[in-house]
């Protein structure tokens, strides 16, 4: 056989439901059939697990799923043409599952390739499920040796044990990577310097396939890459949804010369975190079939921003804010909320809460007799609000929308079956600074106030009493911010951060408090990780502990 001078690789980014194993396979066969038609290319490459949705978690445990999942790869097989197809999935052996890269030509399945190294640490929970493959991952496409790997097998810096690194050294003229890796700010250039240093070390072009779309908690960025034996980027596709890209390659020199398509846009920053919070909403309302979300509006920031970016999501006809005002509301934060329903154009009512409080406090006064009125008095006035909103839910079947952020959480400023009462916390992964960033940004973008000048000048106040801020109880949140970041995302200890400047008492206040609010977190709602380390899925912390950070 004569060995081609050009070869074309179409990337074929997806964006699959866990579980949902027929219709995953149907997009499959529709971008195969697609990618041949328009294209005409020699490979075609989905990302992992592409066709069971990825993470299977403890579905993988289930033998019907590994079964159901093994007859929907024997659909997809029958209409797999002469082009080779390579479809991310699961397998097993006896008792052992593999993640697997599965090459799918002619009808049938022609080779497997099963993921070598499993992650264990921060979202990965890999060693629990799979068992690891042996297979060197080589095949051919038209005489030309190629290299194939999953997700973890191209992070793995020991050269000796990473797979990719041993498929060049064995002839493979071309490395791909097939991959579900969730977003966090910041992923891209991550991804972008590993990809450079492995083609620094192997000198062979790599073609990177990641998955598109929100899971749950997690949001898959898409921007699956070419890059050239030269370390140059020549093929990016779409951030955050569904792409096919053509890699075409001119193997007259050796390695890749030419690659045909122009990069897309690539956003970073606050547009990338308003395109996570955004796509993780939307799949997470439309994939768990809701027709409709609510929202506590109170006029401030967070739950204008949260107003927002649901509109964007899924639009304004499926998106209720309700506003709930009490006795120590302001004229001020009642009239803004009423201004971001306008501004939004949803629907908005809005049920007072002051003679449902008086209601409470009279019940409960032969209970409460001879002690002063303290925080207990004042946290039933969210846990109404919450009353209320899910009151809705369940009548009307709306999915209710938390609105609080990572920094309140992370210290427990929010009243547990309150403020905390829903079902998806949008903002739980984004700090009250990142909070004023994407309010200013979608202003900016919409050239008009959407989230009202006033709501983001105004100083933060649950209005639980009379002349409340924030910062009665909390530091100023540009600090609060930097010690969360330092104690929960970079797992610093105190002795660490009282080397930043933090003032001592105040370093040991915030981390008894972020110590102390596990118990309230743990019974939060899911929400979108959009930071190195998230609570929930990235840190998992004992309720029952009795460490102290600073005692050692």
């Amino acid at each position: 056989m004569n060995k081609p001078d050009h070869l074309k690789i179409a990337i074929c980014q997806i964006n699959p439901t866990v579980g949902d194993l027929k219709a995953n396979a149907r997009k499959i066969i529709e971008y195969y059939l697609k990618s041949v038609e328009d294209y005409s290319p020699d490979l075609v490459v989905f990302p992992e697990c592409a066709l069971t949705g990825y993470p299977p978690e403890d579905l993988l445990l289930k033998a019907s799923f590994i079964k159901g999942a093994d007859a929907a790869l024997k659909t997809i097989a029958q209409e797999i043409g002469p082009t080779l197809a390579i479809v991310g999935t699961v397998t097993a052996n006896g008792q052992s599952i593999f993640n697997s890269a599965v090459g799918l030509q002619g009808g049938k399945s022609v080779w497997t390739y099963s993921k070598r190294i499993l992650p264990n640490y921060g979202v990965f929970d890999e060693q629990r499920y799979f068992s690891p493959g042996k297979e060197t991952g080589i095949f051919k496409v038209q005489g030309v040796p190629m290299g194939i790997s999953v997700c973890e097998d191209i992070w793995e810096d020991d050269l000796s044990l990473n797979p990719c690194a041993a498929q060049a050294r064995k002839g493979a003229r071309i490395l791909i990577n097939i991959s579900a890796s969730p977003f966090f700010a910041g992923k891209f250039d991550v991804r972008y310097q590993l990809l450079k240093r492995r083609v620094k070390e192997t000198k062979v072009p790599i073609i990177y396939v990641n998955m598109a779309g929100g899971q749950d908690e997690l949001v898959y960025d898409g921007r699956s890459m070419a890059m050239d034996a030269d370390g140059h980027l020549r093929v990016l596709t779409k951030s955050f949804e569904e792409d096919i890209g053509l890699v075409h390659f001119d193997l007259n020199k050796g390695h890749v010369r030419s690659i045909w398509r122009e990069k897309a846009a690539l956003p970073l920053g606050i547009p990338e975190i308003h395109q996570a919070l955004l796509t993780g909403t939307r799949d997470y309302v439309n994939k768990n079939k809701f027709k409709s979300v609510i929202l506590g509006l109170s006029g401030g920031i967070d739950s204008a921003l949260t107003a927002a970016l649901a509109v964007e999501a899924i639009g304004k006809d499926r998106v209720i804010g309700v506003t709930m005002p009490s006795r120590f509301s302001s004229s001020e934060t009642v009239g803004d909320a009423e201004k971001v329903a306008i501004n939004l154009g949803i629907k908005f009512l809005k049920i007072p809460i002051h003679g449902i409080h008086r209601a409470f406090l009279k019940e409960l006064a032969p209970a409460f007799k001879g002690m002063k009125a303290d925080t207990t008095e004042e946290n039933i006035q969210p846990r109404i609000r919450g009353m209320i909103l899910m009151a809705l839910s369940n009548k009307f079947g709306h999915l209710v929308l938390t609105t609080g952020n990572k920094s309140e959480i992370s210290v427990g400023y929010c009243t547990l079956y309150g403020d905390t009462a829903g079902g998806f916390a949008m903002l739980k992964d984004a700090p009250k600074g990142m909070v004023y960033d994407l309010s200013r940004y979608i202003n900016k973008l919409e050239g008009r106030e959407i989230i009202p000048a006033s709501t983001i000048r105004r100083v933060p106040t649950a209005e639980l009493k009379f002349n409340q801020t924030d910062q009665d109880t909390l530091p100023p949140y540009p600090v609060l911010d930097k010690i969360i970041q330092g104690y929960v995302e970079e797992d610093l200890s105190y002795e660490q951060l009282l080397r930043r400047g933090f003032d001592a008492k105040v370093l040991q206040r915030v981390i008894q408090m972020i110590d102390r609010s596990e118990y309230k977190r743990r019974q939060s709602p899911p929400g979108i990780k959009i930071t190195p380390k998230a609570f929930g899925r990235d840190r998992r912390m004992p309720i029952t502990n009795k460490f102290t950070e600073w005692l050692g």
